[in-house]
């Protein structure tokens, strides 16, 4: 399992490393929430995550997580040093799992890993049972998200560089997963009306789309003699 630890103070960072990889973990570590936000998120199975910190405190992230549902559902646990209930409630209001405070005892933090990964595996969905979702004016599924307002594709955080079809073919898919599109279907639905176009026209946007995003370029299908389709 891959859990991430961020704090701005770059001891802590290793003496939980230290301790957390004695345990049999692979981790990670940030010393902001800015270059935390620039890692593969949704790879890892827990966050530890202190509060006071630079520009985005842990509670900022917190909720910036939440509101992703890529990343919804990692286990965060609090580490910090402030003191007080209103600390503690507002932090599990976020959705954090569990809070930690300073000075660490490495027993506790052990403990309190455990204990929030065997509540999350009896309730973090399979990588392939996530479910594609709408969102306002995004569409999710995995590590790819659309902004329908923005026309933007980003994959695991990194924004793609998409033309217009292809943008339009991805939405169009993924809004309608599991279902068979023919050539036609698709110049009817993602194609200007007023521009005339062969079929042989899909076959190549359909091959460019699967290269650009990478490893789900294998879920967009072939049903030979029908047409095309996104598999879940």
């Amino acid at each position: 399992m891959k859990i991430l630890v961020i704090d701005d103070e770059q001891d802590i960072c290793e003496i939980l490393q230290y301790n957390l990889e004695t345990e049999g973990f692979e981790v990670m570590t940030a010393n902001s929430a800015e270059e935390a936000l620039q890692l593969p998120l949704h790879e890892f199975s827990l966050i530890l995550l202190d509060v006071m910190m630079g520009e985005m405190s842990g509670f900022q992230m917190a909720r910036q997580l939440k509101d992703n549902p890529t990343t919804a559902q990692i286990p965060i646990i609090f580490i910090t040093a402030l003191d007080g209930e209103d600390s503690l409630v507002k932090g599990l209001n976020i959705g954090a799992d569990d809070y930690i405070a300073k000075p660490l005892s490495m027993k506790e933090v052990m403990a309190r890993v455990r204990a929030v990964l065997r509540r999350a595996s009896h309730t973090l969905p399979k990588q392939e049972d996530m479910p594609i979702t709408t969102s306002g004016n995004r569409i999710c599924y995995e590590s790819i998200t659309l902004d329908l307002n923005a026309k933007t594709v980003t994959l695991d955080g990194e924004e793609l560089i998409c033309t217009k079809l292809e943008f339009e073919l991805l939405s169009f898919f993924l809004q309608h997963p599991c279902r068979v599109f023919s050539r036609e279907d698709l110049l009817k639905y993602c194609w200007p009306q007023d521009v005339v176009v062969l079929d042989r026209t899909v076959d190549v946007n359909i091959t460019r789309l699967r290269k650009k995003i990478g490893r789900y370029g294998k879920q967009i299908k072939t049903r030979v003699g029908y047409g095309y389709y996104f598999e879940k």
